[in-house]
């Protein structure tokens, strides 16, 4: 019962979101039909017709709500709002404390000359001094790696003598010893005649 009336709540849902979508575009379709309008006429005569003083002419204290409205055209709202910014010295104001404010690449440039290992044409300077650090020591690896291999080959020439040492003295005890015969289980069952 409970997933009937869940689908019928989804579809209520759909229908009534499916409304609101229309409403909305039917109010942006008249807002740029009246957008259209307005931008064939001059600047005195929208603000004639919108019952709104000219946006040079405000001063401090004036209200200026009325340029908000959407259905001043952007550019007068533009003008409107310079206005304001500059009328009031407490929007006009640099404090200096805006984030966006500071010029961040005089800051990084330390005031001064960076100095850096990078060399025009040869890249990055300790990598150059690795690459030949590494080609000294190629020589002294070399050595190294040969003493290696020959006490590699020592140590494993001794294992093998004790290893041939203990496998001759197990092969001597195997032949002593009785030959091991493997045990096999055996398994019988009531029902098996075999």
């Amino acid at each position: 019962m409970s997933e009937v009336l869940s689908s019928w709540s989804r579809r209520r849902a759909a229908v009534a979101a499916e409304a609101e979508r229309e409403d909305v575009a039917a109010r942006e379709a008249a807002l740029a039909l009246e957008q259209d309008a307005l931008a064939e006429k001059s600047d005195e005569d929208i603000l004639e017709e919108l019952g709104l003083p000219d946006p040079d002419s405000l001063g401090l204290g004036d209200d200026f709500k009325a340029f908000m409205s959407k259905s001043v055209p952007e550019h007068l709202r533009k003008r409107a709002l310079r206005k304001l910014w500059r009328s009031n010295p407490v929007l006009a104001c640099v404090d200096g404390l805006n984030d966006y404010d500071d010029d961040y690449l005089a800051q990084s440039l330390g005031q001064g000359v960076i100095k850096t290992s990078y060399q025009v044409g040869k890249g990055m300077l300790a990598h150059l001094l690795e690459v030949e650090r590494l080609k000294d020591a190629e020589p002294k690896v070399a050595k190294i790696e040969a003493a290696v291999e020959d006490d590699v080959v020592e140590v494993v020439a001794e294992a093998m003598d004790e290893w041939t040492a203990v496998t001759d003295e197990v092969a001597a005890v195997d032949e002593e010893s009785a030959p091991f015969a493997p045990r096999r289980m055996r398994f019988q069952f009531e029902d098996d005649t075999a």
